[in-house]
């Protein structure tokens, strides 16, 4: 249904800023919204910002007014612009569709540190 590989992450300052992008393969990518989640160390994978396949965005509260997350239908991608980072921003994101129905990808890697 669907394949995600998951691009952009690094090393931050707190307050910095990354952007991470997701090519997506697969039929699932233009039938359904997409989404960003991540997965801290010891912790559940989270849920983190959808956008419809019409464009329409929703925000987990911990990253709201901070994260922007958009679409490119025509070549299969999906952005997230991360501003006003912080460290319990750390974690591996990944994408996928919402609610997750492709494979998961390995992720990138997010460290928010100073």
């Amino acid at each position: 249904q669907g394949q995600f590989v998951e691009s952009g992450g690094g090393l931050v300052q707190p307050g910095g800023s990354l952007r991470l992008s997701c090519a997506a393969s697969g039929s699932i990518f233009s039938i359904n919204a997409m989404g960003w989640y991540r997965q801290a160390p010891g912790k559940q994978r989270e849920w983190v910002a959808r956008v419809s396949s019409g464009g329409s965005t929703k925000y987990g509260d911990s990253v709201k007014g901070r994260f922007t997350i958009s679409r490119d239908n025509a070549v299969k991608t999906v952005t997230l612009q991360m501003n006003s980072l912080k460290p319990e921003d750390t974690a591996v994101y990944y994408c996928n569709s919402v609610p997750p129905m492709g494979s998961w990808g390995q992720g990138t890697q997010v460290t928010v540190s100073s």
